[in-house]
């Protein structure tokens, strides 16, 4: 995302730099200068806004492909806690059990 924000400042910078020599140099009337301008800016808009619909896409690829990824964990997890249920209510079903042996061999 670095290389994508470097880019967008440096053609916002290229287009001002641009700009601001085109108008200093202009040999034009005032309304050619003005309307190359307009030109000018027009193409940065356009290039930038390119610029953000291509990094807008790849966060939502990396949002939905996380997403997907969290789901699956999610159901790994609830799995291994469904057999980690069922070991531990073996294990007291047993004790239980132990102790329902030793209880009767009080009573007797």
């Amino acid at each position: 995302m670095s290389n994508k924000s470097n880019t967008i400042a440096a053609i916002v910078a290229g287009a001002a730099v641009g700009a601001a020599i085109g108008i200093l140099f202009a040999p034009d009337k005032g309304s050619k200068t003005r309307a190359k301008l307009k030109e000018g800016l027009d193409d940065a808009a356009h290039n930038l806004k390119d610029s953000l619909e291509a990094s807008s896409e790849v966060l939502r690829e990396k949002f939905t492909h996380a997403k997907k990824n969290l789901d699956g964990t999610y159901e790994d997890l609830l799995s291994n806690m469904s057999y980690k249920t069922e070991e531990v209510i073996s294990f007291l079903e047993s004790k239980l059990a132990d102790l329902k042996a030793q209880n009767a061999k009080l009573q007797k």
